[in-house]
């Protein structure tokens, strides 16, 4: 428990509320074995704009540092790789 207070804690301190958002959706998807997303399902979920979603994901890739973040496709929506770091 520990563990996940610190990696929540530093969530909050390293990235905005709409970021925060989506790398928490990132990680629970993860857990269930998804791997790629498309931005306008994102949005769906989080009730963002798909706009949003894409802008904070590109600016997720640069600085998040469990996730390895890829735009992977774009057809209808942006596509996005997303794997934990080091897999």
């Amino acid at each position: 428990m520990d563990r996940d207070m610190s990696t929540a804690s530093r969530i909050r301190e390293s990235y905005n509320d709409s970021q925060e958002r989506i790398v928490l959706y990132l990680r629970t998807a993860l857990r269930k074995g998804k791997y790629y997303y498309k931005s306008k399902y994102i949005a769906r979920d989080l009730g963002l704009s798909s706009k949003e979603v894409g802008t904070n994901m590109a600016i997720l890739a640069e600085i998040c540092e469990d996730l390895t973040i890829i735009r992977w496709s774009y057809s209808n929506s942006t596509t996005w790789m997303v794997t934990p770091k080091g897999a």
